[in-house]
């Protein structure tokens, strides 16, 4: 599908301070603004395994999809600079529902069941697609999908139902290769561009692909600058000193 350099070309690899390909600049100013952000408060507010059992609609919504323990529950947490908001594990299959989270009450991170587990039942398969389905085609605050690849295995056969499931729900998202410090700088730029090719034949893939390892914190940081986009404005802090020195010249 195009997705392999001509041989004699060199892949251009990604920037080692962004993760992101094809490479290109981050501002200093987007990547504080995504600092700032994530690291405000972040709390779970709820969790639904099954669709009549989600949250009322209101923060706009980053929903985190992909393989079983393809490290979606790490990533939330390293964005997030919090080892336990999102339960991990070694074990396939273990998140069951929707968890949300709200960040800094101006975004909605939302880490959902993993797929493709081999040793899932019929049943579970089945309530998992409800559920995810349910959700993807029937959240109007849901702005980005960020779909989660293992970069050591590149996309899979399950994978590509999920993408086609966007396409015709014209739901934008965004691929975001996890564990690139297990690869070698050279096989992470392949991968990348490989993914890329098949990116462009997929009408709401976002064309840019990030790397990024929960566990060394590469590419966390351009992560979060483009998805503080997606977030509500700040509040404006409220000024406290000048209703007090207008109350001293009224008592004068």
């Amino acid at each position: 599908m195009g997705d392999h350099a001509p041989r004699g070309r060199r892949l251009s690899a990604p920037q080692p301070e962004t993760g992101l390909f094809p490479p290109r600049e981050l501002a200093a100013e987007q990547i504080e603004l995504g600092r700032l952000l994530f690291a405000r408060d972040c709390r779970f507010i709820a969790g639904g395994a099954e669709p009549d059992a989600l949250p009322a609609e209101g923060l706009p919504e980053i929903a985190f999809l992909g393989r079983s323990n393809v490290g979606k529950s790490s990533l939330v947490n390293a964005l997030t600079g919090r080892r336990m908001l999102a339960r991990t594990s070694n074990t396939p299959g273990r998140t069951r529902q929707l968890n949300f989270f709200a960040l800094d009450n101006r975004l909605m991170l939302v880490d959902l069941p993993g797929y493709g587990y081999a040793e899932a039942s019929k049943s579970a398969v089945a309530a998992w697609t409800r559920l995810v389905t349910h959700y993807l085609r029937g959240r109007a605050s849901l702005r980005r999908v960020c779909l989660l690849i293992d970069a050591r295995h590149g996309l899979k056969e399950p994978d590509r139902p999920v993408m086609q499931l966007c396409d015709r729900a014209g739901l934008s998202y965004q691929v975001v290769l996890t564990k690139i410090d297990k690869l070698a700088p050279a096989d992470r730029a392949a991968i990348a561009q490989s993914i890329a090719g098949e990116l462009a034949v997929h009408p709401a893939a976002h064309p840019e692909v990030h790397l990024t390892s929960a566990e060394k914190g590469l590419g966390i940081a351009a992560l979060r600058a483009g998805l503080a986009g997606f977030a509500l404005p700040a509040a404006p802090r409220r000024d406290v000193a000048a209703p007090a020195v207008a109350l001293r010249q009224t008592a004068r």
